[in-house]
Parts: structure tokens; sequence; C-alpha cells
């Protein structure tokens, strides 16, 4: 495997926001995830639940509530607008004010042709749903008191709106309430407490159901406005409560602010199955926080809060019992990676929402240590929240985008550090969602939101647009995730959220080739930096090899897929977020997720598909005999925590960025319920 010179790396406080709400589209598989900080992000269930979009928050934006309806995403929030987004450009695409105040639930109608909004004013405002915008068309009877919750009953006529002390059910069409249903205190509680029904549901036989802040779940007959039954299922607070819409209404979830998930179903207690019943029948317990969002697919239960963490829960009775799919998936760190390397200044780049930091890594010879690692500058960040970054290999460029616009700066070292923002960018360089610098540090590469690379050229003194590489005349192309640029200079490799892979030249200005489309989205690519082939690998952790002088796959590559992955690599539950290789060996690659790095040797053969990856420190342990037999490409190490990034410096030390997950569970508020001994 190889021995390195480690430079551990521990002071990247990153921090993931707390999840507000989250909104499932069942026709496309896409999950809608809002933190606390205003972002959005977009995960694929159909791609091995792949992070393929983030849209960057912005101050004063909190999001409470996300609806798709078809295609088309919105929210609403605490600052009174309803916002839809533009899901290729990764934007708000435009706001709308509801003139109500701020705005804590939103729901769509079954047909997909109106909003309706839940204000601090007591009003329901419908909105029309328009092909390019929304149009406001009335308001409902209003309310003494906030509308905290509502839903739509299947059929569009009516709407349950949940608020203080009462489930009001109005006609969608008059605006009339209907139905009043008192929600009753919780036993033992004071008579001036309100309760707040935090959730509501509506199926199509009238059935309510209900998530309050006594810590009930109240089943009611909408028809009749009584209540059916209740079940007192924590001493705290309801969240969130979904049903399950895309099967048969039978089977509804629960959140609750201990950090449990409590499911109930539609079944029946007796034999004969004539009688049914809503029963609760499993709780699940993988938050140590408030669960405040949940989705419900046809298998799974999806659900996160304050912990930071997305968790999807397979249902047994949906999925094959001990295949990948019934295995327990928790999603803390992004998809993507927030750590820029300068290989040849021995530099960091940390990204944050609302901010960057660059750091210079330490030195040492032996067990001495000859400088510290120390803090370089911050650059901060207004209100807009930052999309992506980069650092040149020479330390001395830095670039990063908003959503608006793209900043560049020039840093240079001497006895002090001056940082000077280049002043006059190109008029093309306006809002980006990549960057990636030349291995010379001489241009600086751009995905536009036209689908299109701007080539920049950077030097002392001018920032010079030079081109724009584009596809076929007329074509539209995704938005483009990744960019990577050849150590010579000569080649630009592209990918998009289509799964497709562009190579351009650099030296004619022109599109070279396109990799064979593979039905999984690229999480990584990379140039070797001596044969020029490009290393990609996907959220369904395939890893292939394209020859870019023969327009073709390797021979490596070709083998590697008659053969097969082995089924431990392929069952990892985060991608592979960085590639890297080692000069010295041109064999070996080295890539890594949030829970390993590994070391493939091309020169060695291929792993059998049902064989163990060992820990090479593990590895060490066992006799030469059984070591012989476990010598294959794939090496592994695991003596590092939650990886951020592993990347290889100039000097061939490696640099590994850790972010212990108890690091950022030890800077969350305290819980409301605190686990005893033998409880």
């Amino acid at each position: 495997m190889g021995e390195f010179k480690v430079h551990r790396v521990r002071f990247f406080d990153y921090m993931p926001s707390a999840i507000r709400t989250m909104a499932f589209n069942s026709q496309t598989e896409r999950l809608a995830v809002a933190r606390a900080d205003g972002a959005v992000e977009i995960f694929n269930f159909n791609d091995n639940f792949f992070q393929e979009k983030v849209i960057p928050g912005q101050d004063g934006r909190a999001t409470e509530a996300l609806c798709w309806v078809g295609h088309r995403l919105f929210s609403a929030g605490l600052n009174g607008e309803i916002t839809e987004y533009d899901l290729e450009n990764l934007r708000p695409q435009y706001t709308v004010d509801a003139y109500g105040g701020p705005i804590w639930t939103i729901s769509s109608n079954s047909q997909g042709t109106q909003l309706a909004v839940g204000c601090e004013d007591g009003t329901v405002k419908i909105f029309a749903i328009l092909e390019e915008r929304i149009q406001f068309q009335r308001n409902l009877n209003r309310h003494k008191g906030r509308i905290i919750s509502l839903c739509w009953h299947p059929s569009s006529a009516q709407i349950a709106a949940g608020m203080t002390d009462m489930i009001k059910i109005f006609d969608a069409e008059t605006g009339h309430a209907t139905r009043r249903l008192l929600v009753d205190r919780a036993m033992g509680a004071s008579k001036n407490k309100e309760v707040v029904v935090w959730s509501v549901g509506y199926l199509s036989d009238h059935t309510i159901i209900s998530g309050d802040s006594a810590g009930k779940v109240q089943i009611w007959n909408g028809l009749t406005g009584t209540l059916v039954r209740t079940y007192l299922v924590t001493k705290w607070d309801v969240l969130s409560l979904v049903i399950n819409a895309s099967q048969d209404e039978s089977s509804v979830i629960a959140g609750t602010s201990e950090g449990t998930v409590i499911q109930f179903q539609f079944i029946s207690s007796t034999v004969d199955q004539h009688d049914k019943e809503w029963v609760r029948t499993r709780t699940f317990r993988n938050h140590s926080h408030d669960v405040s969002a949940l989705a419900h697919t046809d298998t799974a239960v999806v659900s996160g809060g304050m912990d930071t963490q997305l968790v999807v829960r397979p249902l047994l009775d949906k999925v094959e019992k001990n295949t990948q799919e019934s295995a327990l998936r928790k999603i803390a760190f992004p998809h993507r990676s927030l750590v820029g390397c300068a290989k040849k200044a021995g530099l960091l780049l940390f990204q944050f929402p609302d901010r960057l930091e660059l750091w210079k890594l330490g030195e040492s010879e032996g067990h001495v240590c000859l400088m510290y690692p120390y803090f370089v500058c911050r650059f901060l960040q207004g209100e807009d929240h930052i999309c992506c970054s980069a650092l040149s290999a020479c330390g001395g460029w830095l670039a990063y985008s908003t959503v608006s616009s793209v900043r560049l700066y020039r840093i240079q070292y001497n006895n002090t550090i001056s940082i000077n923002k280049v002043s006059k960018l190109p008029k093309e360089l306006r809002s980006v969602h990549q960057l990636c610098f030349s291995s010379d540090s001489s241009k600086l590469f751009a995905s536009s939101c036209q689908s299109s690379v701007i080539v920049v050229a950077v030097s002392q003194q001018e920032c010079r647009y030079l081109h724009t590489l584009k596809h076929k005349t007329g074509e539209w192309k995704a938005r483009m995730h990744l960019l990577c640029a050849s150590d010579d200079g000569k080649w630009l490799a592209t990918a998009n959220t289509d799964c497709e892979i562009h190579i351009y030249n650099l030296h004619k200005m022109k599109l070279h080739c396109m990799v064979p489309v593979y039905n999984s989205c690229p999480t990584t690519i990379a140039i070797h930096p001596v044969t020029n082939n490009l290393i990609s690998v996907h959220a369904d952790q395939q890893i292939f090899e394209f020859s870019l002088v023969q327009k073709e796959y390797t021979q490596w590559s070709r083998r590697l897929q008659a053969q097969g992955l082995l089924s431990l690599w392929l069952e990892r539950d985060t991608p592979i977020t960085h590639i890297t290789f080692n000069p010295k060996n041109p064999d070996h690659i080295i890539l890594h997720d949030t829970y390993m790095f590994c070391i493939i040797d091309q020169s060695l053969p291929f792993p059998e598909l049902n064989a163990v990856l060992w820990n090479q420190m593990t590895l060490k342990s066992l006799p030469v005999s059984q070591r012989i037999g476990q010598s294959h490409a794939f090496k592994i190490c695991k003596s590092f925590q939650h990886l951020m990034c592993v990347s290889l410096l100039e000097d061939l030390s490696l640099v590994v960025v850790e972010r212990p997950l108890l690091d950022i569970m030890s800077q969350l508020p305290a819980p409301v319920r605190q686990k005893k001994f033998a409880t």
C-alpha cells in the first residue's frame, strides 16, 4: 500500500445545519430537504440516494415548508414569501409575498392546480399554479390565531387546517369553515396551556389524523367532526406527521421531539380481517433530537431534524430482508468536497456556507515539529451563501461564487501575506456552478448556467476572457457539477447531472469526445497525470477508466467490469467524493468516501466478489500465509474518522481532513429527553 507522512487535520469546524422540513416526489423519486440556513438539497432515491443538487441558502430565508407540484418545487417560510426554485440553475426562480405575515405551512391539491398556505394572520390563502408562476386567488375565512398546518382532501374539495386548540375543515370553493374539531389538552396539563396542532393529514375516506404539542396522535371522523381514537405517544411534542399517499393510505408516520419515529397502520386486529382500525405498530429510535421532517416512500421512512442527519429506515415488510435495500442508511455529510488543497503551497481552503477559511499546513522532520499549522485568512460572504470555491495549486489564486456573483483574489506570500481582490472580472463570469484552476494556475474554468465552460486567463496584470467551451449548437445539457483539468494543461473533463461526461481539448478549445453514458451520476472524476486516462466513480460505486487519447475504455476498466466489483465495495452507503494520484507510483489511484480511503493498485489482480476488505492495520497482524492470500488491488485504510478530504501534496505527504461526528453532536443543543440507565 505504501507509507506516507500524514497531515492529520481536525481544524475544519464544519457544522451542518438542522433539517427543517422535507418533501418527497414519488413521480421522480426525488427528496427535497430544507435546512435551517435556507439551503435546499435534492436527493435522487433511484441513484443510491445521491445528493445530486444543492441550492445555496441566504440570510433571512428560513424555509418552514416544502411542496412538490409535478417537477416544480415550492417553499414557504417565516419571511412571508412563497418561492419557486429553478432546479437547473440552482437558485430561487421568483418569490411572491403572501401578505399574511410569516407562512408556517404549504400544501398543494392532488391535481397540482392550487397551492394553499397557512399564515400568521389566521388566513388560509389559495394560489393558482400557472405555467410559469403562481397567482393569488382568494382567502378562506379568517381565524383568530396562526395557521400551523394544512392538508388537502384528495378530492380537492376540502382543506383541513391545524391551529391552536383546534382543527378546522374548510370548503375550498366557498372558503367557509364546515367543521371545527376541538383538541383536548394532555392529562394533567394546565387548563391555560394551549395545544398546538403541528401536523395534520386528510385521507380520502374523510379520516383526519393530527399530531400536537401535547404528545398525542389523534384519529378524527371528518364527516361528523368526532374523535375516534387518541394515542399518547410522548410526553413532549408530535412535530411532524406524514401519510403514505402513493399506496392505499394504510400507513402514517409521526415524528416527536424525543427523537422517536412512530408508525401507525390501518390493519385488522382480528383473524377475519373485516374490521380494520389504526394501530400503533413500530417505533424507531434513530435520532437524538427533534424529528421535525418526515417523508414516507413505498418501502422506507425518511426522517431528519435537529441532529442534522438524514435517516432512511427501510420497512422490512416492504423490502427483501438481508439485502442492501434493507439496510439502515444515515446521511450525515454532503456528497461533494468542501475542501480545496494547494498541492504545491501546502494550503487548505475550507468552504462554509457564509465564509471561506485558508489554512497553512505545518512542517515536521521526524518526530520534531518545525512549524505548526496556522490560520491564514478568512473571506466573509454577505447575504448570499457560497455555492462553490477553488484554490489554485500554487496557492496564489482563490475564487468563489454565489448565485449572483463571482469573486477572485490574488494571494501573495512574502514576509507577510497580502490579499488583493481582482476588481475587474470578465462580464461572462456572473453566476457559475463549479470553479477549477489549471495545474499551472494560469487559467480559471467556470461552468456557467448555459451548460458551457468559460475559460479565463489569470495573471498579475489582468483577468482576461479567453473562450467559451460549448456543446453542439442548440443542444441543451444539464447543469455541470464536476470539473477537472489535466496536469499537462491539454484536457478538461466535465460531468453533469444527466450522467454525461464530456472531454474538451484545451489546445484546440473544442469538444474532443464524450464518454459513453452510464446510468448512474458521477460523484467524482480525475485525469491521471501520467497516462491521461480519466477515472470516474459513480453513485452506485462503479469505477471506470477511459482513455482520452484512444476515446475508449481501457483494458483495465473492461476487465474490472467483466469480473465485477466485490459486494462489500458495492454495499457501501457513502459516495466517493475525491480522487488523487501518486506520481511516484502511477499504478496507484487514491480515493475516499466518508469512512475510509482506498488505494487501488492497478498492477495487482482484482479481488474475488466475496472477498473481505481488510483494514491495512488489521492485515499486518495476520499470518504471512493469510496475508498473501489477501493481496489484491483494493487496499483499504479505516484508521481515520469521518473524512472530508484525502489528498496528496507535491512532496508526497498525505493530507487527511477529518470531522468526527461526535464533535458535531457535541455542538448541538441538549435534547429534551436525556437517556438514563435502564430506560
